[in-house]
């Protein structure tokens, strides 16, 4: 490829052989000179090396595969930026696809919107019934406090993984933490939205497949980074002093967080000391009724 990307989109993959090639295609199909593709292979033990070796051959010279040693999502994404020639990236996970006419429509906004750091698209999300629903981004509020707040605390504005262009400006702040197998985007995420220009496309740019065996939604991975995540988020170098007045609210949502999933997981020694740790942080907890129906539940000893 001659002339250098504007976009440069990476799929990080581990064990995802049998839908490897969806996700490959659905970039492909896009793909032109002002776009390139790249695979990062996170140490596969499955057959993600010979799918990737007759996806080289089929098309050959159209995107480039890198093998790694496994060290998780946030380090095949963190390779990606190394590897990616593009000002913009996406990370499309291997599972999902890219929305048809994702790369025009983004080319197009960023045409429109030169300031913009941070693409916020819509995501169509599809459960594994094959029933399909389209999700909005949310409001983008002003100022960049209330863009955060909108994000971590009120859930009014959503980012997915592969809806999203970041330009690598983005990056200096702070890459994804590899000490996360879980959640590891948010700090990026957040750093981008206080930090830089944001806008959103309401236009769907992925298609966002849900399953239960998805890496997305293991709790052991969630619980491992457990309340450390909220010390990474709020890195000074991610976050400067006007937002650290949102750390404490972080800190109990992300504890509630984890007690809901631990309950719902059946741990019950996990769960009583997430709940806990919201409870210390704020006793308002008390008044969250559906959360303090399930802690009752569990210091009384009944089933979930």
């Amino acid at each position: 490829m001659s002339a250098k990307p504007l976009l440069s989109v990476v799929i990080p993959t581990y064990n995802y052989a049998a839908v490897l090639p969806r996700a490959v295609e659905s970039v492909l199909a896009q793909l032109d000179e002002s776009a390139e593709l790249i695979v990062i292979d996170d140490g596969s033990t499955d057959d993600s090396q010979q799918v990737l070796a007759r996806l080289l051959e089929r098309h050959a010279g159209r995107f480039r595969a890198v093998h790694k040693a496994n060290g998780g999502a946030a380090s095949a994404r963190n390779l990606g930026i190394d590897e990616a020639a593009g000002d913009f990236l996406i990370f499309l996970d291997a599972d999902d696809e890219l929305a048809p006419g994702a790369l025009q429509a983004v080319r197009q906004h960023l045409q429109a919107q030169p300031q913009t750091r941070l693409v916020i698209g819509a995501h169509i999300a599809i459960s594994e019934d094959g029933k399909s629903r389209e999700h909005k981004p949310g409001v983008l509020p002003e100022p960049a406090l209330e863009r955060l707040r909108a994000y971590l605390l009120d859930k009014r504005l959503a980012l997915s993984n592969g809806a999203c262009a970041m330009h690598r400006e983005v990056f200096a702040r702070g890459r994804y933490p590899q000490a996360f197998r879980s959640a590891e985007d948010i700090p990026v995420f957040a750093q981008a939205l206080a930090n830089y220009s944001c806008s959103r496309l309401e236009q769907p740019l992925a298609l966002i497949h849900k399953h239960d065996d998805s890496l997305r939604h293991q709790f052991q991975h969630a619980k491992a980074g457990g309340l450390t995540l909220v010390d990474e988020v709020f890195a000074a170098e991610r976050l400067g002093a006007p937002f650290q007045v949102l750390r404490s609210a972080f800190y109990v949502q992300r504890s509630l967080s984890l007690f809901r999933s631990a309950y719902l997981e059946g741990d019950v020694a996990a769960a009583k000391a997430f709940f806990l740790a919201a409870l210390k942080r704020d006793w308002r907890v008390l008044l969250k009724g559906s959360y303090v129906r399930k802690a009752l539940r569990l210091w009384l000893g009944a089933k979930a």
